[in-house]
């Protein structure tokens, strides 16, 4: 069990352009900097939400977002609605759990040493996603839908019907590990050693 303040950051209406980075020197537990139409930011009980909620299909993918997370707490990361072009490097953080209710399009994460069982989970489809994670941590990938194009470390599938489902070998055995699920349909997802 940690003794890091536990937090998450929310995205209740999914979020464009985001950029999530670990930043030890800050004195604040977060900071965000916003491009295009600006949210609506509030913090209260560990929950920092970050609400798009004038939603605007011509200018939605204007938007941006940079936000930086001190590792004095440990974060669960939500975003409802989708995400599309999202970086982070979040190898110094306590993660606790990313979860995507929507779809995904253009991710590329790399993930700290979990501690635990740490849960990834897309809702809906996944394209172009790519999860690094630490030398000798075991993963498990699931896809409910059909999958093309999918790499867990030295297994690769070209293209098949779902349900899929591919582990490390020493998954099973692990108590420190990654379990990647994606609800819908997948092509180009990687989840691959750092």
């Amino acid at each position: 069990m940690s003794d890091l303040a536990p937090y998450r950051l929310v995205f209740p209406r999914g979020v464009a352009n985001l950029t999530v980075r670990v930043d030890p020197s800050m004195t604040t537990t977060y900071h965000g900097e916003f491009y295009g139409p600006k949210p609506r930011v509030t913090e209260a009980d560990g929950v920092v939400s970050i609400d798009y909620s004038q939603f605007n299909p011509f200018k939605w993918g204007r938007t941006s977002a940079d936000v930086r997370l001190s590792p004095t707490a440990s974060w669960a990361i939500e975003i409802r609605g989708g995400v599309s072009h999202w970086d982070s490097d979040l190898r110094t953080l306590e993660l606790t759990a990313i979860e995507v209710r929507g779809g995904v399009n253009k991710v590329e994460l790399r993930l700290p040493r979990p501690r635990g069982s740490s849960i990834v989970r897309v809702s809906g489809g996944a394209s172009h996603l790519t999860l690094r994670r630490p030398a000798g941590v075991p993963a498990r990938l699931e896809i409910g839908g059909g999958a093309s194009k999918l790499e867990l470390d030295a297994q690769y599938l070209g293209a098949v019907g779902g349900p899929v489902r591919l582990e490390t070998p020493d998954y099973s055995n692990a108590t420190d590990r990654y379990q990647v699920e994606i609800g819908g349909g997948a092509s180009q997802i990687r989840v691959i050693r750092d």
